[in-house]
């Protein structure tokens, strides 16, 4: 425990809605319900204006519609999200070299390894001028708490949202700690809450006063006396700045349950690439691949196997992960499926079995196609039929006439796009056929700054009120289409 409290928790406020809401002008100050969209979503972030209504992370999609039907309910866009964590860690690694992220919008941060003088004063002032400078960068806030450790850091920063700072005095802690439930402390999920409230304890101040004989009686040596440790506010854990991950993997929650067995094996094989991607990404290799199944009744099983050495061969990955639902009954419908690497390493093992795989493949194509050419030509390949576009809400797109905006909602053949950006005022919403030429994907605009030099640009569409044509008087050709949902 240290004497002075440098060091810093960050915590993004609503992170995924806060930046929509920066980045689409109609929506600031409205509840937004970031994540999955479909009838089995779930909600990644709820803007505090969706929050009023009950509205929380992790819970179901459906459930959120009912509590909150008039927000606007968006799928994540993880690039602009990465894109603003990078400038919000830019920040923290100006201030120390030991900066430990937990996630795109939190964050430890160790100012006296960075140099700030242990008192009080100036780490307050150090994490006010963070806040002011991550809002210039951003457009967005941050939570702030600072304290003697990590535990009461990120209670703090807790406590100080929204757009807030704390600062835990040490000497301070079993006071602040003790009305507060053991569910605050780390490392008490549901099963050990459930164990200490059958043994009377609810609060921390409970927690400290069982002592630690009885919490090793009841939660075992290691977790009983870590958690005794921290009911007491002592939290010895250092930041560090690298956080080695012990595994990647990627799943999907299907609309329906998957009963075709051939489309089970091909949402694996699926799966598998986007790993494989994540992983070479990475910059990593791993040894043991994982699958994930979930049943139509929620019953999740895991099945593993562990290979001869690391790889991101992508074959070898695929391959061991069909091998591993041949092991799986998937007749009963399958509703989530996931596909994971781990023993991770730096460094890739070449898979003799996979490379003589490929190079007979190779052998093999080059063959057909010489028999193909000896036969009088190659054989005419009918084009691939293209997948129709699909516009999910929130997703940027450029239109040739009216520029950059976003879209609001699709279906039965049309999509409707409100044009704006974030430094516009709110824009009109137009419709199209989903088909339409003119309209495209687009790439998230930054959220501060105003318009890039040559970028997509969404003048048409932003016009002040006081400057818009009146309808019926020149240029009403602009209208306003504004859709019917």
């Amino acid at each position: 425990m240290r004497p002075a409290p440098t060091i810093l928790h960050l915590d993004m406020d609503a992170f995924f809605a806060a930046a929509e809401q920066a980045a689409k002008p109609s929506l600031r100050g409205k509840p937004v319900v970031v994540g999955g969209i479909g009838g089995r979503g779930v909600v990644s972030t709820a803007s505090y204006e969706a929050r009023v209504f009950g509205v929380r992370s992790a819970m179901p999609t459906a459930q959120a519609r009912r509590l909150c039907p008039n927000a606007a309910y968006l799928s994540p866009r993880f690039t602009l999200y990465r894109q603003v964590s990078e400038v919000v860690m830019e920040l923290l690694h100006a201030l120390s070299p030991l900066v430990e992220p937990l996630s795109l919008d939190e964050a430890f941060v160790d100012l006296e390894a960075g140099g700030v003088p242990a008192e009080t004063a100036a780490v307050r002032a150090v994490g006010e001028q963070l806040r002011r400078d991550i809002r210039s960068a951003t457009g967005l806030t941050g939570s702030v708490g600072l304290a003697g450790a990590k535990l009461l850091a990120k209670i703090a920063s807790e406590a100080a949202k929204p757009d807030g700072l704390v600062v835990i005095e040490p000497g301070t802690e079993r006071e602040l700690l003790g009305p507060m439930t053991a569910r605050t402390l780390p490392g008490v999920g549901p099963a050990t809450a459930e164990a200490l409230r059958r043994a009377g304890i609810h609060t921390v101040a409970e927690t400290a006063e069982a002592g630690e004989a009885e919490l090793v009686r009841l939660l075992g040596k290691a977790h009983g006396a870590g958690l005794y440790a921290m009911a007491l506010g002592q939290d010895d854990r250092p930041v560090v700045a690298e956080r080695d991950a012990k595994s990647i993997s990627v799943e999907d929650t299907f609309e329906v349950d998957l009963t075709d067995r051939a489309r089970v094996r091909s949402e694996v094989l699926r799966l598998a690439d986007r790993c494989v991607q994540r992983l070479r990404a990475a910059g990593r290799s791993g040894r043991t691949v994982v699958i994930k199944v979930r049943n139509y009744d929620f019953s999740t099983l895991t099945r593993s196997e562990t290979l001869r050495g690391p790889t991101d061969d992508p074959a070898v990955i695929r391959e061991a992960a069909v091998r591993l639902l041949e092991m799986v009954d998937t007749t009963g419908g399958v509703r989530l499926l996931g596909v994971g690497v781990s023993g991770l390493a730096d460094f890739t093992q070449e898979d003799l079995f996979a490379q003589l795989a490929t190079e007979r493949e190779a052998a093999e194509s080059a063959s057909a196609a010489a028999a193909q050419q000896a036969a009088g030509g190659p054989e005419r390949q009918e084009p691939e039929e293209e997948r129709p576009r699909r516009w999910d809400p929130g997703l940027d797109v450029v239109h040739d006439e009216y520029g950059a905006g976003w879209v609001q909602g699709s279906g039965v053949g049309r999509v409707t796009v409100r044009f704006e950006t974030p430094w516009s005022a709110p824009g009109r919403v137009r419709t199209f056929a989903v088909e339409d030429p003119a309209l495209r994907p687009g790439e998230p605009l930054p959220l501060v700054g105003g318009a890039p030099a040559g970028g997509q640009s969404s003048e048409p569409a932003i016009l002040p009120k006081f400057l818009s044509p009146e309808p019926g008087g020149t240029g009403s050709e602009v209208g306003e289409e504004i859709s019917k949902r």
